[in-house]
């Protein structure tokens, strides 16, 4: 199955299946379906990045990542899946997409990239800079 990772502000192909990943969607977006389980927690606006990191990773170790991709696959409906949240692809923030790309690489061996982006995994562009490695060094908490 082909997953990649967008915003919710990225014009996709219309053969993608939109799936949202943010704790809510845009307006206009409201009728997506929403994977709550990879949305990031309360928290997710009040801890500096490092901490978001292993707030979020806690968060993933918390789920099974096959059924979580059966999940992608059920919503996508055989279609191409695209998981979407708020950041813009080339601004500077970094978004937790980026760390749902390294999961469900190390867990599932899927290559999630950023649609139009070149990177995946632990090199995923929406990856803080300091949270960019290889896999040896980016095992989490």
């Amino acid at each position: 199955m082909k997953i990649v990772t967008s915003s919710f502000f990225t014009k996709l192909p219309p053969e993608f299946a939109p799936i949202s990943i943010a704790r809510w969607a845009p307006h206009r977006l409201r009728d997506i379906p929403t994977l709550c389980a990879l949305s990031p927690g309360e928290w997710f606006k009040s801890v500096d990045v490092d901490e978001y990191r292993r707030h979020y990773f806690e968060q993933l170790a918390g789920l099974n990542p096959r059924a979580t991709v059966r999940a992608i696959e059920e919503l996508a409906a055989g279609r191409p899946a695209a998981l979407l949240c708020w950041e813009r692809p080339r601004d500077a923030n970094f978004c937790h997409r980026g760390y749902v790309s390294a999961w469900l690489h190390d867990e599932a061996g899927l290559e999630v990239y950023e649609f139009g982006r070149e990177g995946c995994g632990h090199q995923h562009p929406k990856l803080p800079e300091a949270h960019r490695s290889g896999p040896a060094q980016a095992r989490l908490i």
